[in-house]
């Protein structure tokens, strides 16, 4: 049995999106239970040389929406990176589910072998699809998801595996 790379990409970036939606309104939550300004968990991060938790969200939503449209062959919508409040990263989120519905198998087919050119920062990458998405967009998405939840869950926002998972 094979998987396609829609399969592999589309529904697992809209599930894993849509629980990091969830982490958001718990953490939000949390944080007017604690009366514990929403800003304090926004602004945090694991460490000093990491981004803050808003800035990973916006990375996260980048990787799901670059992806597909990259393999696709469409243009990467830009979003501003404006998002100031939960309520902003939770459109922002619900924005790129929305992008992702757009898509089909059929939009992806042969995307595989198709040569996918990206500049991050300050390097330049060239790789086969197949191989950009299993080595460069999957593993950045979840490192950003991941650390998103981290920081919500170092600040005593009380999380486990199965909201992260998205079960709950």
């Amino acid at each position: 049995m094979t998987i396609s790379i829609y399969e592999a990409s589309v529904p697992v970036f809209s599930a894993r999106l849509k629980a990091l939606s969830n982490v958001l309104n718990l953490a939000e939550q949390n944080a007017l239970d604690r009366k514990i300004d929403p800003q304090v968990f926004l602004a945090s991060r694991l460490a000093p040389d990491m981004y803050a938790l808003t800035r990973q969200v916006q990375i996260a939503t980048d990787h799901a929406k670059g992806a597909p449209s990259r393999l696709a062959g469409r243009e990467v919508p830009k979003y501003e990176d404006n998002e100031a409040s939960f309520a902003d990263l939770r459109a922002r989120i619900a924005k790129t589910v929305d992008l992702l519905a757009t898509f089909s198998a059929a939009d992806m087919d042969g995307s595989d072998d198709r040569m996918i050119e990206l500049k991050l920062g300050q390097r330049e990458f060239s790789m086969a699809g197949m191989q950009y998405l299993l080595h460069l967009a999957m593993p950045n998405f979840y490192f950003h998801v991941t650390t998103a939840y981290d920081i919500l869950r170092h600040n005593g926002v009380p999380l486990g595996k199965a909201i992260f998972i998205g079960s709950r």
